[in-house]
């Protein structure tokens, strides 16, 4: 068996970082990351982006040596990542944030709407409505990232955390205020409006949890397998005919739910912007499923049925 050689460049500057002598051609790139955190312990495999080009893909961790277009003297370059940390983690500490910020507000904790009103409640039966949705739709998020989700990637840049969290406990706290605030004034449309709302709300969130686990049962426990997804006897997987992506089309239709029931202003801007963001990642999945798998169905748009 014929042994290769590999030599690990910096992307950047060209510099050598690491030469391997006598890989094993079927060894993968996730092994040769292992090799490499052995001269370099500071840059664990999960840091690690090796390309055949330095301006190229990073090369999956499951790709094997003897496959990729390069000879018996092999060169990968090597991009730092930077900080990482678990999917698992973000997950929860993005949907844990906005779930107990909510509460202070509904609970109208000291310092926020002024002395006279702390931990006072609202006359209001949507006030509580909300708060119970909201609450739930969270707890929801926090028991499928423990449960249900299985991650194609283990980690996410730490940095990310960051912004993502600005995003979910800002819009979060935003919402908050004004929906359990003193002065808040129900829909214009009253019980009509809101329980239309809520039947909106929880369809949506039927739908979202029914996709999730149809997601989750298409790929083996460890494994990184990708298939087409197809609906199943659930009705709420039906979606699927014509979208690629129906846990977005859901969880956006949850929002908008909310956003009716509560006729507030900084929950419509937030399902706006979550709408943006959600069609970005949808496109993008969408654009994967195209290129993968050639029978992939020609009538699913990304997000939206024949629009988007």
């Amino acid at each position: 068996m014929k042994h290769y050689e590999v030599e690990i460049l910096d992307a950047k500057t060209r510099d050598k970082l690491c030469f391997l002598d006598k890989v094993e051609p079927n060894a993968t790139i996730a092994e040769i990351k292992n090799l490499f955190t052995k001269s370099h312990p500071q840059w664990y495999p999960a840091r690690q982006s090796l390309r055949l080009d330095p301006k190229g893909k990073s090369l999956k961790d499951e790709d094997v040596l003897q496959n990729l277009p390069v000879g018996t003297t092999a060169t990968l370059y090597f991009r730092d990542l930077g900080a990482q940390i678990s999917w698992v983690t973000v997950f929860l500490t993005e949907y844990a944030g906005p779930l107990l910020i909510y509460l202070l507000f509904y609970f109208r904790v000291p310092f926020i709407y002024g002395p006279k009103y702390d931990f006072t409640s609202s006359k209001h039966s949507v006030v509580h409505l909300a708060c119970i949705c909201h609450s739930f739709h969270y707890i929801k998020r926090l028991l499928e990232t423990l449960f249900v989700h299985r991650f194609s990637h283990g980690t996410m840049p730490l940095r990310n955390i960051f912004k993502n969290c600005t995003y979910y406990w800002g819009f979060a706290a935003w919402m908050a205020y004004y929906i359990n605030h003193p002065l808040y004034t129900p829909p214009t449309y009253g019980d009509k409006q809101v329980k239309l709302a809520l039947i909106i709300f929880l369809f949506c969130q039927l739908g979202n949890f029914s996709i999730h686990i149809a997601l989750r049962n298409l790929r083996p426990a460890g494994s990184k397998t990708r298939k087409i997804p197809y609906p199943t006897k659930n009705p709420f997987t039906w979606l699927f005919l014509l979208v690629s992506c129906p846990n977005y089309t859901y969880e956006l239709g949850s929002w908008i739910g909310f956003a009716i029931m509560t006729q507030c202003l900084p929950v419509a801007l937030f399902s706006l912007v979550g709408f943006i963001q959600m069609t970005i990642w949808a496109k993008g999945k969408h654009r994967s499923y195209l290129k993968e798998f050639r029978d992939y169905p020609p009538l699913r748009s990304p997000i939206i049925p024949f629009l988007l």
